[in-house]
């Protein structure tokens, strides 16, 4: 007898038990990786950014908009050979004041030629330059509106009160996969010339600018900034990674939370677990001390109780990964990457499954050692006598 052979067989001795352990093991691992996709898709974007971009922003705060000369100096930058910029509009469809749409006032010469992710047909691209109200769209805020080149567009906005209407010059697809496709891009001089927009003229949100090196980022940085550091506008240029980043600002308590959230589930796990085996060893303290007295050392009886608590976490760490495979990556991502870009990327990757099961592993072992280290220091006389 061996210790992975008594292991074995004492599994389903209590089968009930056992049964309901290995699924507490297993929607465990399930909610754990859960949590972790859930976290991955909120910063997926950021993560995927283009390492050749460059964003600038107000020093003081991304809600607070430069003055538009400030793009002509940018393109004056050593290393910089292409810039753009943008202004946050805000949109919504009338008709539903929730969700609100991505909408950006962005120049039409330029910004295709920066964020090259976003690819338009040449003939819209051209005919969008001659419309002063035309708008580009994502494909799936096309699908979603029912909306096609050529059809009118009208939208709201919480900063510029009114409707305003946009005619579709193009619509666009993303070369990214996380890419928002539900944004709509108009050019940035309809709003410039509006009456609405007075208290934003000759303003722009932030400037966008591709670098020659993306290794000499940094010094690029500090260049750009240095440029305009005696101007009343002082500005921060940073990656397009941690500008990204910047938009989640006020979601990292809240990611920070869901982070210890998983770790509390497999706190709970463990906790559980050694429970379980806790029982087990009460349960066969006659049996270990009768072990003992027949010449089994310390070393088999703590081996036979971590084998144990080990066997069934492998069992619920390996389902857990099946469940988790099926329902997130061939199930519920999907269907939430269609829906929402936001979780494009709401998936459990080989290295999150391997981390899971690697935690259920560890925690198992935690979860019997001591379990097992209580039942070797029973005196083989007292185990002996003892009978459930």
């Amino acid at each position: 007898m061996n210790i992975a052979t008594y292991s074995r067989r004492n599994l389903f001795r209590q089968g009930g038990r056992a049964i309901l352990t290995i699924a507490v093991v297993a929607v465990a691992v399930f909610i754990f990786c859960a949590i972790r996709a859930f976290i991955g898709a909120f910063n997926a974007g950021a993560e995927q950014a283009a390492a050749d971009r460059l964003a600038t922003r107000h020093k003081v705060s991304y809600t607070m908009q430069l003055p538009k000369h400030y793009i002509d100096q940018l393109r004056e930058v050593p290393g910089v050979k292409a810039a753009t910029w943008a202004n946050w509009f805000g949109a919504k469809d009338p008709k539903e004041r929730l969700p609100f749409l991505a909408g950006f006032a962005v120049d039409q010469n330029s910004y295709f030629d920066v964020q090259d992710d976003l690819k338009v047909p040449p003939d819209q691209l051209a005919a969008w330059k001659q419309t002063p109200n035309g708008a580009i769209i994502g494909d799936k805020l096309a699908e979603a509106f029912g909306l096609k080149v050529g059809d009118r567009l009208v939208l709201t906005s919480d900063l510029y009160p009114g409707d305003w209407e946009f005619k579709v010059s193009g619509i666009y697809v993303a070369m990214r996969k996380t890419v928002d496709r539900r944004s709509v891009l108009f050019r940035w001089d309809y709003l410039n010339n509006d009456p609405r927009a007075a208290f934003s003229k000759e303003q722009i949100g932030w400037m966008i600018s591709r670098i020659t090196d993306p290794v000499g980022s940094a010094e690029v940085s500090k260049r750009i900034d240095a440029k305009f550091e005696t101007n009343d506008d002082q500005t921060l240029t940073v990656s397009e990674r941690a500008f990204a980043l910047s938009f989640l600002g006020g979601y990292t308590a809240f990611l920070g939370a869901v982070n210890w959230m998983s770790l509390g589930i497999l706190a709970i796990m463990a906790l559980i677990l050694a429970n379980t085996i806790a029982m087990s060893v009460r349960e066969r303290t006659h049996e270990y001390g009768v072990l003992r007295a027949i010449g089994f050392p310390p070393g088999h009886v703590v081996g036979f109780v971590v084998g144990e608590s080990l066997l069934i976490a492998v069992v619920g760490g390996l389902l857990g990964i099946g469940l988790t495979s099926l329902a997130i990556n061939h199930g519920i991502g999907p269907l939430l990457g269609e829906s929402n870009q936001l979780f494009a990327n709401f998936l459990a990757t080989t290295e999150m499954l391997a981390l899971a099961l690697g935690a259920a592993v560890v925690l198992g072992a935690a979860a019997g050692a001591i379990p097992a280290k209580l039942a070797t220091r029973r005196k083989i006389t007292d185990a002996l006598r003892r009978v459930d």
